[in-house]
């Protein structure tokens, strides 16, 4: 927990950075020489101009390429009293290799271990979200997931074969609070809950027959999970920035006997504006997650790695970049389009474990 700690000051010094430099501005602006302002006369003041709904606070931000987190990041952002929002994203991961700590191993040093290893893994998601603000201070999010996974593996006499599993996966809720805000930072409470809406009982057909596939292959967690976080958001003319912490805390064990590990993300991330439709952002994401606790008693843990609770531990630093699009005019103005896309700069498994090689998200998002 304390390495948790420590990356999350890390990384919320990094978010914050800015906001010297914000005041700084701020103060700049002021000056106490300025000329005072004498007030037009009525006679040459003109016709009177119909206001802008950008030269709202809110709406001049939401108009922002940049005014939502990159697509990597959920519930980053607060909506206004009475506003919805759909959303789209499809997530992509590909592992390649196996890793015991910081070392990469060859299929042939797992096989020593154990009579199976995996080789390579691809998760495709796509994940359906709704949002609306029954208040101006709170948002409700729902997200539904649709997961696809696939196992490439290899036995010791040299044998391959690929096990799949593909369904829904487990539904989240989540309220977004606003604790605190003014003009340029915002800061506001993330607190959810996981329903186990997806399956932990998946099997598929293997050179031993039918079996129950490890705990990477199954769709959901089976457990009532907990999902506190806190999420900042900074922005001047040009520049954004943010960081959020969040976790999932397990409650019990499944109907198989099991729960997977908590697990802790820490993120922080830069945007810069370049035009009023296209911003590009820099983002730092630091997962630490733990072993399953219990066990599945139709998983054999030494004849595959995936199989022992013991060995699903890690911890991982992702880079990422990202690119946001929002469409200002036209029969698609006001909807987002973005892709984030990132490799781990360091990752440390309890292995052997199947390292991450590339994820990349892609998404769409429209409020009304």
């Amino acid at each position: 927990m304390s390495r948790v700690l420590r990356a999350l000051v890390f990384l919320l010094a990094f978010g914050l950075a800015p906001l010297a430099r914000a005041d700084v501005i701020e103060d700049s602006h002021r000056g106490h020489d300025a000329p005072e302002r004498r007030p037009v006369p009525e006679a040459d003041a003109g016709p009177i101009p119909v206001p802008d709904a950008t030269a709202d606070g809110h709406a001049a931000h939401a108009a922002r390429p940049d005014a939502h987190a990159p697509i990597g990041v959920m519930g980053d952002h607060i909506h206004p009293a009475g506003e919805f929002m759909l959303s789209y994203r499809f997530h992509f991961m590909q592992m390649v290799g196996n890793r015991d700590g910081t070392d990469r191993l060859s299929a042939g040093e797992v096989l020593r271990q154990f009579p199976v290893t995996p080789t390579s893994m691809d998760m495709s998601m796509h994940m359906f979200g709704l949002m609306w603000a029954p208040h101006e201070r709170v948002t409700l999010s729902g997200m539904l997931p649709i997961v696809r996974k696939r196992m490439e593996h290899v036995t010791r006499g040299g044998r391959k074969f690929t096990t799949r599993s593909d369904g829904i996966g487990d539904f989240k809720l989540t309220a977004l609070v606003s604790l605190w805000k003014n003009e340029t930072h915002h800061v506001h409470l993330n607190a959810g809950v996981s329903f186990p809406t997806g399956e932990v009982d998946v099997s598929d057909r293997t050179p031993l027959g039918v079996v129950r596939l490890p705990y990477p292959m199954q769709l959901g967690s089976g457990t009532y999970d907990i999902l506190p976080g806190m999420t900042y958001n900074g922005q001047l003319d040009a520049f954004s920035w943010g960081a959020q912490a969040t976790g999932v805390v397990r409650t019990g064990r499944n109907e198989e006997g099991y729960a997977f590990g908590n697990r802790y993300q820490v993120t922080s991330w830069v945007a810069r504006k370049w035009l009023p439709w296209l911003s590009t952002s820099f983002r730092l994401a630091y997962d630490d997650w733990g072993n399953v606790r219990g066990r599945d008693d139709l998983l054999n843990p030494r004849l595959i790695p995936t199989a022992d609770p013991d060995l699903r531990a890690g911890r991982r630093l992702n880079a990422l970049l990202g690119i946001n699009f929002i469409v200002t005019r036209g029969f698609l103005k006001g909807n987002r389009f973005a892709v984030e896309a990132g490799t781990p700069v360091w990752q440390n498994l309890r292995g052997p474990q199947l390292e991450t090689d590339w994820n990349i998200t892609a998404g769409w998002q429209l409020a009304f």
